[in-house]
């Protein structure tokens, strides 16, 4: 990390990511789940933990230490941060099993709803004195089909060259490196941003408190966070990789697929460029 400036606190973006979450989630899917099914779903969650307990021969003062842990991740506003790490990707990769087009990948918790709509050959908005590898994403969006898709939305954010991202950290003006890139009339899109550096979650709240303990890593990959809208299509959340970079094989949110990873060239200008497509199946229902 090059920067001087502050990192940000696990419980400051806690508190911007459950802000932002109770903002854009919506909770009538979970409200209409059967009794039955919520049931089954705890029960067995319950019984792992279980299992765990009696596998492991956990002690009490073990127990109380959990406990404690668990206290203090609510307290602290963590369980955006803690569930997005350990447990999104799993989700993910079971809704995927019934999914065609582009593959997806975690939200993640950095998520900003409602960023300046940009044309779709755009300049990511940036510092006037923003630093990084200039980088291009160009592409184009399509149905399943291979039918271009003009007007869809690529809605994408991404942690700047030191690794933090615009509204969770305060020395990171609002709104950098975000924007939504309304597509052409065949679905093209060409944006201008820089390459982001890799980045550790906050390791100073409980869920770094775990890490330490398990004797973990709290590194991410540098990547692209996208998020791929059009009308009458399944929206598509992904995160585009770079080839060769540091923890692309040990990310700590296991969030990494080989189909996501991009492997830009430089143009002759101090440029790098990349081109990815991105395919959505049409609405169900």
């Amino acid at each position: 990390m090059t920067t001087t400036q502050e990192s940000p606190t696990a419980a400051g973006s806690g508190a911007s990511a459950s802000k932002s979450f109770k903002a854009t989630t919506a909770t009538a899917d979970v409200a209409d789940t059967p009794p039955e099914r919520v049931a089954a779903i705890v029960t067995d969650v319950l019984q792992g933990v279980h299992d765990a307990i009696t596998k492991h021969d956990v002690t009490y003062p073990e127990f109380q230490a959990a406990k404690a842990w668990l206290m203090d991740v609510g307290e602290g506003g963590e369980w955006p941060l803690f569930m997005d790490v350990f447990v999104e990707h799993a989700v993910e990769e079971q809704v995927a099993k019934s999914q065609s087009g582009t593959k997806g990948s975690i939200l993640g918790p950095y998520y900003l709803s409602d960023q300046v709509k940009l044309p779709s050959t755009c300049t990511l908005p940036r510092r006037d004195d923003e630093l990084g590898t200039p980088l291009v994403l160009e592409g184009q969006v399509r149905d399943t089909s291979g039918k271009p898709l003009g007007g869809a939305e690529v809605d994408i954010w991404h942690a700047d060259s030191d690794g933090y991202y615009s509204g969770f950290a305060p020395h990171v003006p609002d709104g950098n490196l975000r924007g939504v890139v309304v597509t052409d009339e065949e679905g093209r899109f060409e944006i201008s941003t820089i390459q982001p550096a890799p980045y550790q979650i906050p390791t100073d709240g409980p869920t770094g408190q775990l890490i330490g303990a398990a004797g973990w890593h709290p590194w991410r990959p540098a990547h692209l966070h996208i998020q791929v809208r059009a009308g009458g299509h399944r929206s598509v959340t992904t995160q585009l990789y770079f080839a060769g970079g540091d923890y692309l094989d040990s990310d700590v949110a296991e969030a990494t697929k080989p189909e996501l990873v991009l492997d830009p060239q430089d143009d002759g200008t101090g440029t790098r460029r990349s081109s990815y497509d991105f395919e959505l199946e049409p609405s169900k229902g």
